[in-house]
């Protein structure tokens, strides 16, 4: 069959390989395509990452192959890859609104008029907005209960205060946080912002659904996100002034006294308030149509308390928010606004029993009562299941008077044992998902151990914004071993759960501390290694590359032989993603040395034999892309012979496809076939993007044959 390969078509799959998955499925087809470029052109050409770059190599692609030549087939079969496209999936939903939801009558009917109107090239967006409290998020969340009907593919939340960990929210970031939210696989989540954006616009495109975006600060961080396609509707709460955004700016006002009666009504009981009738006027005086401040106006009257104005001694304040604060904390009992005092401190996304405990010195259940007992004042807003949060606004107010009403000394001893509670728990859940790697410190004596590797990665999981946030707290406390040691503790995560791009500004805080205060040590190093991957995974490959050289600096010059072996081993990866297979074959070389050092040092090691091995594939995988097709056979053979003989069935599994796609290269597909078919053997059922990566191959395998 004669195949067409036009240059449009070549450029368009090249900048879908280019912005593709990150996992490693993503960099075989990343690989796959910079082999068969090579192959084309005769030399080494790795993809470019502007689009002009890309397409100009297209183009070159293009006027090199002749109908009918095998190239030309090559191509024509690699351009139709199927690896797995994702669907749309609805994921959890959004939360429900407050039962007490009151009027907004005004700005619900704008937000159904921009969902519901005539698109004419416009995309469907609002960006909701209002002072902090004022109801932004219940209008939000009230209007997407209301309008299920509209939106028959679903409906999609993400909160950014469960991101961020202290930091601004990178775009990237809130857009991963969107596709995971779309059930978007880890192992396909595309690599770079742009992969993202293209993903989150295909998985859209055409689809009946609603797009929440709570708690936004920047426009940069939504803009991504805005439609390209007439029926989606993206909705976006901003808690303080609106920001430039190609969305309807609708802002969310106070209430009138007559709506916030019915609130209060609603809230506390309509028998409630017409006892404190005569409480009312001051009370909506006080609350100025606030609704978290009437919601805690209310919690007090059905407590039997009268809403009471700030107390004498507070300096007065025409914030409703901060005056209810003062008006809540004087109306509970002392050890229970210390306790909130000093978990605000942190700034923690998520409060927990345990957390809360650690910072007020009292016991887990001490500190779940009063937690409780705040939770009813409205003082923290319970989320479920030991987890709570506070208000952006509240945790501002009870943190800055907390200096002033508990003491320096408290505080700091405050901050120093929550921090303390959170680096062994962190310790304990990275030491469980990765048990044996030098990378993660042993388990410490002090907290509970997990059960398992699964477990301990979810408990990371779980708790990575608050780990994110302790390295900051951590650093500006100048508690340093703690910033370092936590730091250290985000390993699993980047590792083998893909929060790159979460983890880097932490990550970028923690080297340099570590710079500054243990120079050139074997944690530095650490720190700097970790960088070099979620970079490396990002595909910002210069960055990778130069934090990978200062890993390796730092780990030679603490004479930590086994780390620099390791960070050389991925300074060869990186040249290998990258096209340059000899570069790769270099370093890989490198590598083994010091990793043969380290054997003639201590004697036999599974680890290090293991090590060895890998090297041994990742050096098959550079001489495959340098057109060496025999020698890549014997290295990838001697790694396929050890994974086999050790039981490791994904390393084994990994290796064979390897050697299929080198029989492939050399045209013996039969021999591909059979490695193909040993492969999808081995590989569990979940194992998804490998299979998807398989069947393709097998079928341009029988293709050629």
């Amino acid at each position: 069959m004669i195949e067409v390969v036009t240059a449009s078509a070549i450029t368009a799959f090249m900048t879908a390989v280019l912005n593709g998955a990150a996992g490693e499925v993503g960099k075989q087809l990343l690989l796959t395509t910079h082999a068969l470029v090579g192959r084309t052109l005769g030399r080494r050409a790795p993809l470019p990452t502007s689009e002009s770059g890309l397409q100009v190599l297209g183009r070159e692609i293009s006027e090199r192959l002749e109908p009918g030549q095998r190239q030309a087939r090559e191509w024509a079969l690699l351009l139709g890859s199927t690896t797995g496209s994702p669907t749309l999936s609805p994921g959890a939903g959004v939360p429900p609104p407050p039962r007490d939801f009151t009027d907004r009558a005004a700005v619900l009917k704008q937000l159904k008029h921009e969902a519901t109107r005539r698109a004419d090239g416009q995309p469907r967006a609002a960006l909701l907005w209002g002072p902090p409290g004022i109801g932004s998020s219940a209008v939000a969340l009230y209007f997407a209960a209301k309008h299920t009907g509209l939106y028959p593919d679903g409906q999609f939340y993400v909160d950014l205060r469960d991101v961020a960990g202290g930091q601004l929210v990178e775009p990237v970031v809130v857009l991963q946080r969107v596709l995971r939210e779309m059930n978007v696989d880890p192992d396909g989540m595309p690599a770079t912002a742009s992969g993202c954006r293209d993903l989150y616009r295909r998985l859209t495109n055409g689809r009946r659904a609603l797009l929440v975006i709570n708690h936004a600060t920047a426009a940069a961080q939504v803009r991504p996100l805005v439609p390209n396609t007439p029926e989606l509707f993206l909705l976006v709460v901003a808690s303080g002034p609106p920001f430039s955004l190609e969305a309807r700016r609708i802002e969310v006002p106070p209430l009138k006294d007559r709506d916030a009666k019915e609130l209060l009504r609603k809230a506390a009981g309509a028998d409630t308030v017409a006892r404190a009738k005569r409480q009312l006027p001051g009370i909506l005086e006080r609350c100025a149509g606030n609704g978290y401040a009437l919601r805690a106006a209310a919690a007090q009257l059905l407590a039997a308390q009268e809403p009471s104005a700030e107390p004498p001694e507070a300096p007065q304040s025409s914030d409703p928010v901060r005056r209810t604060v003062r008006a809540v904390c004087a109306g509970l009992p002392s050890a229970t606004v210390r306790l909130c005092h000093l978990v605000a401190l942190g700034g923690w996304p998520v409060v927990t029993s345990g957390l809360a405990g650690w910072a007020a010195d009292v016991s887990p259940e001490e500190a779940a009562r009063m937690l409780a007992e705040a939770s009813e004042a409205h003082l923290i807003e319970a989320l479920g299941e030991d987890r709570y949060r506070f208000h952006a606004e509240v945790c501002r107010y009870l943190a800055e008077t907390a200096g002033p009403q508990l003491g320096v000394a408290t505080c700091s001893a405050a901050v120093s044992r929550t921090l303390t509670g959170l680096t062994h728990r962190a310790e304990h859940a990275a030491h469980a998902a990765l048990p044996e790697s030098w990378r993660v410190a042993d388990a410490p004596e002090r907290g509970a151990p997990y059960e398992g590797e699964a477990d301990g990665l979810a408990a990371l999981v779980a708790e990575r914004a608050n780990v994110l946030r302790a390295i900051t707290v951590a650093d500006e406390y100048q508690h340093i071993e703690m910033c370092l040691r936590l730091a250290r503790t985000l390993w699993p995560l980047v590792l083998k759960a893909g929060y790159w791009a979460e983890a880097l500004p932490a990550l970028r805080a923690a080297a340099r501390c570590a710079d500054e205060r243990q120079p050139e040590s074997s944690t530095s190093a650490a720190l700097h290694f970790q960088l070099a991957h979620c970079l490396g995974q990002l595909r910002r490959w210069e960055e990778a590359e130069h934090e990978a050289r200062t890993a390796v600096t730092h780990e030679r010059a603490a004479g930590h032989l086994l780390g620099e072996a390791s960070s050389t081993e991925y300074l060869g990866l990186l040249s290998l993603y990258q096209a340059n297979g000899q570069k790769a074959a270099e370093w890989f070389a490198e590598a083994g040395e010091r990793y043969r050092l380290l054997l003639d040092e201590q004697g036999e090691s599974r680890h290090l034999r293991r090590a060895l091995a890998l090297l041994e594939r990742h050096t098959g995988r550079a001489l495959w892309l340098q057109g060496e097709l025999a020698a890549s056979r014997t290295h990838l053979s001697s790694a396929h012979d050890y994974f086999e003989r050790e039981g490791e069935k994904y390393n084994l599994a990994r290796t064979l496809t390897d050697l299929a796609e080198t029989a492939h290269t050399a045209g013996d597909d039969a021999e591909a076939l059979t490695h193909i078919a040993q492969a999808m053997r081995l590989l569990p059922a979940d194992a998804t993007p490998h299979r998807h990566y398989l069947t393709d191959l097998r079928r341009r395998c029988e293709e050629m044959r």
